[in-house]
């Protein structure tokens, strides 16, 4: 349930002017103003998803399936024009409600955020990243049975269609130099998009029974992959630099836009280190209690070993009810109806994750949550296989961070939020940081009965998360290197070799994932404070229900609203 909010929210210090109706509003005007504020957000909120028909048909509005963004010079410039003029119309409105007040916050918050990324960092001209999480990925035609599979194939052919122009766009967009991160993330991508579009993406339409519609896909899908093989090539050629870092005064600039986050970065550095040697203290400790003697990289290769003997994809499906049955007794959270995700093997043209959620997006009508699990590439020699397959309790708090508590009943709530700007915009520090406070909390709680080896599963997690942290504070603002983030990840947070360098790699295009640690500890900050005149751990699932309540805003909002405050801030 979402409590009422005071009045004093309606001040919110987001740029917009004071919310709070005049003594001389009569309470015909002040009706007024709300009833056209209702109808602004939902005139603005459709004329956001005709300018983002990717976004639009994730989140389940398929009346756009088969279209793609206009990346074009004037598409770029439209969808700037339209952010700009929201967030200036959206500070016209006086005499809100407070509930109302919060909403506008939530959606300036989010204009923005996606202003920074397009304007501010210049994506579409210095990133591929932008293009990568913005439409090129086709997916939901084949994973949600959200219609009849002749339905999907016609989007996927009306989509493969619009891919050609999509690529000329991009390829007219980007800039090089470029750094060499980029090139390769950007190469390896849109030549990956190649060959599913020809191959996986095809087949996955192969048993619908048209012979007209077959024709369609083959040319379609040759045309899309010709044209993404194409882009790739193109930019695996172009001169490379290491150009990445926003710099300071830009990267703040990110956390203000993107997550209402104010805080100095020194202080932010300094929580993140606190975090960290938190972390690889209680690491040290569980490992002398697990195997005395041995390093702390035995250490988690020991708990790494004991592997599921049916594999991850059968484990994960025992754990997920026994996860849903600890959150229900030790009351947790509240977990709406009582459907969990379905586990399955990731499909081939999806595995550069090893696990991930696909939940439904808040306007689906026939909703699917599959959890995947990817399997290690059977070319692999079988030693490399085995090491890719998560440990037990490695695979356990995945389970919690993506699916109970994490993202799969985080997305339950978000989509039963009161408005459609809470159902619609998750963000990135609000997923993320909730799923990986799941982790913690859930071993804060209990789970795992105080065995070693489940804590070193948490632990293994949280250290990640702590170097990402750091690492994009380093590359970004501090003058570190990729070559000094790796070597970080390895020393630090006990991480391999390998995935030291992708970790590395993925800080310089990705330079918000340190939101998995901001995340978690603002709301472990928040739920300090909010609990201690409440009751304390009793008071801990009415906070959950609270926090979740609110759909997706930034996380310093949340905490306005839940402490009654007058501004929004960041508190660690």
């Amino acid at each position: 349930m979402k409590a009422k909010l005071l009045a004093g929210l309606a001040c919110l210090a987001l740029g917009t002017s004071a919310v709070s109706a005049s003594p001389a509003s009569s309470s015909d005007n002040a009706v007024a103003q709300t009833s056209a504020w209702d109808s602004f957000v939902k005139n603005r909120i459709g004329e956001w998803l005709a300018i983002d028909p990717s976004f639009a048909i994730y989140e389940g509005a398929h009346e756009y399936d088969g279209k793609l963004p206009d990346w074009s010079t004037a598409g770029l410039k439209a969808k700037a024009d339209f952010l700009h003029g929201l967030i200036a119309d959206a500070a016209k409105f006086d005499g809100l409600t407070s509930d109302q007040a919060f909403e506008r916050a939530y959606m300036v918050q989010v204009a923005k955020g996606q202003l920074f990324w397009l304007e501010d960092a210049d994506q579409p001209h210095t990133n591929p990243e932008y293009y990568l999480n913005n439409g090129l990925d086709p997916n939901v035609y084949v994973s949600r049975s959200y219609a009849d599979k002749p339905t999907r194939m016609k989007a996927m052919i009306a989509f493969l269609e619009a891919v050609p122009t999509a690529a000329a766009q991009i390829r007219a967009n980007l800039k090089t130099p470029m750094p060499t991160s980029f090139i390769k993330l950007g190469t390896d991508a849109f030549e990956g998009f190649a060959g599913y579009y020809r191959g996986d993406a095809r087949d996955a339409f192969a048993d619908v029974d048209d012979a007209a519609l077959q024709t369609q896909m083959k040319a379609a899908s040759e045309k899309a992959g010709a044209a993404m093989q194409e882009l790739a090539d193109w930019l695996s050629k172009a001169p490379a630099n290491e150009a990445y870092p926003l710099g300071a005064e830009r990267f703040s600039r990110m956390l203000a836009a993107t997550e209402a986050v104010d805080a100095p970065l020194d202080e932010l550095e300094a929580v993140g280190r606190a975090d960290l040697k938190r972390n690889r203290d209680a690491l040290v400790a569980a490992c002398a209690e697990y195997a005395p003697g041995k390093t702390v990289p035995e250490c988690v290769a020991r708990m790494s070993a004991d592997k599921p003997a049916d594999g991850p994809v059968a484990e994960a499906r025992r754990q997920i009810p026994e996860l849903a049955a600890f959150v229900r007794e030790h009351h947790i959270v509240t977990i709406p109806g009582t459907r969990m995700a379905a586990v399955e093997e990731s499909p081939p043209y999806n595995r550069a994750n090893s696990a991930y959620m696909d939940p439904p997006g808040p306007l689906e009508t026939n909703a699917t949550s599959v959890y995947y699990i990817s399997p290690p590439d059977p070319s692999w020699p079988t030693q490399k296989q085995l090491d890719y397959i998560p440990g037990k309790d490695d695979l356990l708090f995945t389970s919690v961070h993506e699916v109970m508590p994490g993202h799969y009943l985080q997305f339950l709530h978000s989509n039963q939020a009161p408005t459609i700007v809470g159902k619609l915009f998750v963000g990135y520090a609000f997923a993320e940081g909730w799923a990986h406070y799941a982790e913690q909390m859930m071993w804060d709680a209990g789970l795992g009965n105080g065995k070693p080896e489940v804590h070193i599963g948490q632990l293994s997690n949280a250290l990640l998360r702590d170097c990402r942290f750091l690492s994009a504070i380093g590359l970004h603002a501090r003058g570190m290197t990729q070559a000094q983030s790796k070597q970080m990840f390895m020393e630090q947070c006990y991480i391999d070799e390998g995935n030291a360098e992708q970790q590395a790699a993925r800080g310089t295009y990705d330079p918000a994932y340190l939101n998995y640690t901001l995340g978690k500890l603002m709301i472990l900050k928040l739920r300090q404070d909010w609990t201690a005149t409440r009751g304390g751990r009793e008071a801990w699932g009415a906070f959950h229900d609270q926090f979740l309540s609110y759909g997706g805003p930034a996380i310093p909002l949340v905490r306005q609203a839940m402490m009654h405050e007058d501004a929004p801030h960041a508190v660690f």
